[in-house]
């Protein structure tokens, strides 16, 4: 499989290093900032697609405050004083900010210093990607080769600054996955959107991750362009765009019966849908966001009860129901915080009470407990996310009180998002608009109390 695809790789690439392209934590210090262009170069062109690509998350890898948050006060550290995580100090910057992992410039310096590192994910950086190395995508094993000819995926395109080759891969998944699938030291893909991609309807439908994050629309790709029906949107939009986020788990829950006595026991069912998402939910960094499922109830009198989901008794489903458990305490070992206890588990957050269904794959650090650091996880628990198009069931059965007064009882199911585990962003000082919950999707039903 590997000499099959290195035969799509120019001569002159095969070259370097021996007639195999240097690739993930090889490429290293191979490739200084000058080959590369400037976005605001590729911007006096490309006006609409840059001004879309400086609002999305590909420009901001570097930048974006949990992201740096993460790589100075946490990755960096644990590099400096655990062996086995050394190669994350310069590993993260890879997919974060590729142009500093190619020319050397690790660490690189923070966003607030104003280096080429904060071009993060760059217009030269993927269209001078040529292909990938390997089996299977991932640990950014792209192959890049700088230089007059950018890869479009279009044929037939001139530009007055350029050549343009036409390269099926900047249209495939598979170019995705070099950054959206990631192994850590102990060998697990921590990050696998890609995969969860390639295993589902969508990616077995030939639905690929750029017709919904880079949907097609008519525009012109650069200033002297002609007008294209088809112009690929450089939008990017995923878990940090609202749009996105609304309905991609939609939820409709319904009682047993439509009438019930005080002292009765009532059954409610939810069903919760992935949608929309062609991957799982959560996905990517799956070890620090939240999706939770939470029930309410509404008597006559206008009492609110909270229902807590009834168990179904699969393993590690303790990670699956909200509580007041501790995690995290890596964090502790991390910073050097003697007496770590952690931090809660599951957040700190309002629309969240002990006995919610939460939606997750916990990773697990070296000692079994649960961690947000990626690149410490060293075991998986049960992954209890949706899959693409999968509904499950949930059921909360409610002993209604004696006292109950006549009337309809309103239920409400609401399910809420969060992108970051609102402890551990209140702990490392995270701004607010990076956890604050997302309510994504919600559904009411009732049923009467009989006098």
């Amino acid at each position: 499989m590997r000499c099959a695809l290195l035969l799509l790789l120019p001569a002159a690439l095969l070259a370097q290093g021996g007639g195999v392209p240097r690739v993930s934590d090889e490429a290293l210090g191979t490739q200084p900032y000058d080959r590369y262009e400037r976005p605001q170069a590729c911007a006096t062109c490309h006006v609409d697609i840059a001004r879309q690509h400086e609002q999305a998350m590909m420009s901001q890898a570097y930048t974006h405050h949990w992201d740096e948050i993460e790589y100075f006060e946490l990755a960096i550290p644990h590099a400096d004083k655990e062996p086995k995580v050394a190669g994350v100090k310069a590993g993260c910057n890879g997919c974060h900010a590729p142009l500093a992992f190619l020319a050397g410039d690790i660490p690189p310096k923070p966003p607030k210093d104003g280096t080429r590192a904060n071009e993060s994910v760059s217009c030269d950086l993927c269209h001078t990607v040529t292909g990938f190395q390997g089996d299977v995508p991932h640990n950014f094993n792209w192959v890049t080769q700088p230089g007059r000819v950018k890869q479009g995926p279009r044929a037939g395109v001139v530009s007055p600054h350029h050549e343009t080759r036409e390269n099926p891969f900047l249209r495939s998944a598979d170019f995705c996955g070099t950054c959206h699938n990631e192994k850590d030291p102990w060998g697990l893909f921590v990050k696998s959107t890609h995969l969860e991609w390639k295993e589902g309807p969508h990616g077995k439908g030939g639905i690929v991750c750029q017709d919904c994050h880079m949907p097609p629309a008519a525009g012109r790709s650069a200033r002297m362009g002609s007008e294209l029906p088809d112009m690929r949107q450089h939008l990017f939009h995923g878990a940090h765009d609202l749009g996105k986020l609304l309905g991609v788990a939609e939820v409709r829950i319904h009682p047993e019966s439509r009438e019930a006595e005080p002292g009765d026991t009532v059954k409610l069912t939810a069903v919760v849908v992935n949608a929309k998402a062609g991957h799982k939910i959560p996905s990517g960094s799956a070890e620090e966001r939240l999706l939770w499922l939470h029930v309410e109830a509404k008597d006559a009198k206008g009492r609110t009860y909270h229902l807590p989901v009834d168990r179904k008794g699969f393993k590690d489903e303790d990670f699956t129901i909200a509580s007041e458990a501790l995690a995290y305490q890596d964090i502790g070992d991390i910073k050097g915080i003697a007496g770590f206890a952690g931090l809660k588990r599951d957040g700190t957050y309002t629309t969240m009470k002990a006995g919610d269904r939460i939606f997750r794959l916990p990773y697990l650090d070296p000692k079994g407990r649960m961690t947000i650091a990626q690149w410490n996880t060293a075991a998986f628990a049960t992954d209890y996310r949706l899959a693409p198009l999968q509904a499950t069931s949930e059921s909360f059965t409610w002993k209604l009180p004696a006292d109950a007064p006549p009337g309809p009882v309103t239920v409400t199911a609401t399910v809420h998002y969060s992108r970051l585990v609102s402890s551990v962003a209140e702990h490392l000082k995270v701004p607010a608009e990076e956890w604050e919950p997302v309510q994504i999707g919600v559904h009411t039903t009732t049923f009467t109390v009989l006098e």
